[in-house]
């Protein structure tokens, strides 16, 4: 085991068990809170754009939920990018009367009002992974302008020498994400100290047509030569991005963020450079104690380990670390992580990808 695959377990095994310590001393009948409805919102923002929030979060956040608190529910809905959708979804729990709800918005801009109606009946919002405008209870995140500071320098690795005359696209993810805005923020300060030029960028929204068409739009104007590396914020798009530029036949490096599957094995297969892992599990771990802590009516700055600025407001927060990915790491960060088996990235035609790659299986 290297020092890489050590610091990524240990961190989750620290961040995991002391959230589930904390957590579980409290037990099932204390605050001022434990003869009410204990029923935990959780609202996800996407379904289509990305696959982590589906595959990962939503079952790891009930699976802590209940290891933390037998007697709490976790009542779930998607807003599939939709933020009327989601508004609907939110009003329909605190109809149900919920006390906690956990809350990655689709736009994070249009939620202040939302809590301030939450707040009025009593109800606690916690800010999971995008921070929500608005007085909420909590933040758990990623360190997202670090998120952004490591995309950068990935790709500037992968450039080497090259990095000097390289001229960058950029496409972004949506505006209405401050996520996206910390990641963009991150990555310029790395590219362009150390690249040629950000020649092209605009918001590719999440979606990965609407990156294809943006990236279209770069090839068009600077040709097959005039482009050395694309940046995209998210792995979805990043895919989009790939198919644009194989069918122009444009080879350069292009990264992404969120370590989902089907990225893996791109890195693996040599079309897609870099991703940025950020372990779900300690995520997820988090939010479920600070859930169960306010459904409980008890202090969640305990259990908070920074504090986030926000219009003038300290949240308590949560904010992890993540990890870069590329070919020579995917064995001692997802695999080791555990976040996919060996045998389910090597299937089929990964399987000598795999093996070059130094991946066992079984």
């Amino acid at each position: 085991m290297n020092a890489m695959t050590r610091r990524i377990l240990a961190g989750t095994a620290a961040v995991s068990a002391a959230l589930s310590l904390a957590a579980c001393g409290s037990g099932d009948g204390t605050g001022s809170s434990s003869g009410g409805n204990k029923t935990i919102g959780l609202l996800l923002p996407e379904k289509s754009s990305s696959t982590r929030y589906e595959s990962f979060d939503k079952p790891l956040i009930e699976a802590s939920v209940t290891a933390l608190c037998t007697k709490c529910v976790v009542d779930y809905a998607n807003a599939d990018g939709d933020e009327a959708a989601q508004k609907e979804q939110f009003d329909a729990l605190l109809a149900k009367g919920v006390k906690v709800i956990l809350l990655d918005p689709v736009n994070s801009q249009s939620t202040a009002s939302w809590v301030t109606d939450a707040t009025k009946k009593g109800v606690k919002v916690i800010a999971y992974d995008r921070l929500a405008a608005g007085n909420v209870a909590a933040y758990i995140s990623f360190d997202n302008e670090r998120t952004g500071e490591l995309q950068g320098q990935a790709l500037v690795d992968a450039l080497g020498e090259k990095a000097g005359n390289a001229n960058v696209v950029m496409i972004n993810g949506a505006e209405t994400d401050p996520n996206a805005g910390m990641f963009k923020k991150g990555a310029h300060q790395v590219l362009d100290e150390k690249v040629k030029k950000v020649i092209y960028e605009q918001s590719g929204e999440w979606k990965p047509d609407t990156a294809a068409q943006k990236m279209n739009e770069a090839i068009s104007h600077f040709g097959k030569s005039g482009i050395q590396a694309v940046y995209s914020a998210n792995d979805g798009m990043a895919g989009s991005i790939i198919a644009s530029l194989k069918q122009a036949g444009i080879n350069v490096p292009v990264g992404g963020q969120d370590a989902s599957l089907d990225a893996i094995r791109r890195i693996l297969s040599g079309d897609q450079t870099y991703t940025i892992y950020k372990p779900y599990k300690p995520e997820a771990d988090a939010a479920a104690t600070m859930a169960v802590y306010l459904v409980k009516g008890l202090d969640i700055t305990s259990v908070a380990s920074a504090m986030t600025e926000s219009n003038g407001l300290q949240i308590p927060s949560m904010l992890l670390s993540p990890v870069v990915v590329t070919q020579k790491t995917v064995a001692s960060t997802v695999i080791a992580g555990g976040l996919y088996k060996a045998a389910e990235v090597c299937a089929d035609q990964y399987a000598q990808a795999c093996k070059e790659a130094g991946i066992t299986v079984g």
